[in-house]
């Protein structure tokens, strides 16, 4: 296996420490290192496959920690934080992302065997070891960098075979959610989508745990079970997010970021934002406009 790793690394050597796109549908990559507030986003739905170092996902009360090599699935749309640190022997830090496709993932559990698999599963995010079926799959997908007129043909049927090792696999449970139109899943996704269009509106965990179909309490617990946050700290998380960009590429001030978000109180706004994100809204943004500063490149 490790072979195939170092041969993704050589693939990989003009990735940069920012999402890297690629000639492959969907497939992303990061490599070096990253900071933190770059990793604080909202996380889509994703296979991530970290190749290199390592990678910890703060969401709500869930950490996922993925050492090299090993991968994880993020199942829908969450907000998170994370940090990433480099291998024990020097190596760069690298990750690998397939954002997850609604019709093919459906086509792939079709045509794939019924079996529950590890549904039993309890914790919320967690990350697996890869395979070297896994790691095997992910090489030949990239390998399609040196011929990209080859990706149309073949990129999908090696995207088909990661996603079926995953659905295979100890994670495979997640993925099988997804894929149960009816179940709790598709109407969680529903209403996380009606979150992030609204989120500077006060939310109705009732109305919302209704237009789902569900009562007040499954609903809650479905949703943080999907997610790993309950409807409250998504929404939180969410506005948090749009302030800290608010502060740092506009000239909002930080009770203007605040109620634009959908805080009343400046006070909590304060109070949240530094339990999110370890500073005060205006230190924390001072730093970060430094930072990108450092990172603009002069002409």
């Amino acid at each position: 296996m490790q072979r195939s790793l170092n041969e993704i690394a050589q693939l990989t050597v003009d990735a940069t420490n920012q999402p890297t796109a690629t000639e492959i549908p969907r497939i992303l990559i990061i490599k070096g290192e990253v900071p933190e507030h770059l990793l604080a986003a909202i996380y889509e739905p994703m296979v991530g496959f970290v190749v290199q170092g390592s990678k910890t996902i703060s969401i709500g009360d869930h950490v996922i920690r993925a050492k090299a090599p090993s991968y994880f699935v993020i199942p829908t749309e969450t907000p998170a934080t994370a940090r990433v640190s480099q291998g024990p022997d020097g190596e760069p830090y690298l990750s690998l992302g397939l954002y997850l496709n609604d019709n093919n993932l459906l086509e792939l559990f079709d045509d794939s065997p019924n079996d529950p698999g590890n549904e039993t599963v309890s914790p919320s995010t967690f990350a697996s070891d890869a395979t070297e079926e896994f790691v095997d799959a992910w090489l030949r997908l990239l390998r399609l960098l040196r011929t990209p007129k080859h990706i149309p043909a073949l990129a999908p049927v090696y995207e088909r075979e990661i996603l079926f090792r995953v659905l295979t696999g100890p994670q495979g449970w997640r993925l099988r959610q997804l894929c149960l139109v009816g179940g709790m899943a598709s109407k969680i996704r529903r209403a996380i989508r009606k979150i992030r269009e609204n989120y500077a509106a006060s939310i109705d965990v009732r109305q919302l745990a209704n237009q789902s179909g569900m009562g007040v309490t499954t609903f809650h617990r479905q949703f943080k079970q999907i997610t790993g946050l309950s409807p409250i700290q998504f929404q939180k998380q969410l506005r948090l997010l749009e302030a800290r960009k608010l502060l740092v590429f506009s000239d909002h001030s930080v009770s203007e970021a605040a109620f634009k978000v959908g805080y009343v109180s400046a006070s909590q706004f304060n109070r949240e934002y530094s339990r999110l994100f370890g500073a005060p809204p205006a230190l924390d943004a001072s730093n970060l406009k430094q930072l990108e500063i450092k990172r603009t490149p002069v002409d």
